[in-house]
């Protein structure tokens, strides 16, 4: 497997993993049952997966060279970004903590979905 298959595979992670705890943390807002600790360790790993996939991309650029489209590379660093401020909102929202990590984790996994529309197959 090379790096850019491992990227380009790894995507399908980021998306997968940032739609599932985006939409537990919404059902969690509305539904006190759903609000376990799994969710939380679930969307520190959904996270962990962002920092990753950037650094998979990076690797891929500084070791193979390889050429990236600008906004690509773009939204790998405003994923990143997203991570940090709802990360630094949770304690001023506590009540709609959920409802944060919901919708970021929906807007984190469409963050992903552009970027891989930009460049979406390894060749």
């Amino acid at each position: 497997m090379t790096l850019r298959s491992l990227h380009a595979d790894f995507a399908w992670v980021v998306v997968a993993t940032n739609a599932v705890v985006g939409l537990w943390a919404l059902g969690a807002h509305r539904e006190e049952r759903l609000r376990t600790p799994w969710l939380w360790r679930s969307t520190l790993v959904a996270e962990l997966t962002i920092f990753v996939e950037v650094a998979l991309g990076a690797a891929l650029v500084a070791v193979e060279d390889y050429e990236v489209a600008q906004f690509h590379a773009f939204y790998g660093f405003v994923a990143i970004a997203t991570v940090g401020i709802v990360y630094s909102y949770r304690q001023q929202v506590a009540p709609h903590r959920h409802l944060l990590y919901g919708l970021g984790g929906l807007f984190l996994m469409g963050l992903a979905l552009r970027a891989l529309t930009i460049s979406p197959l390894p060749t």
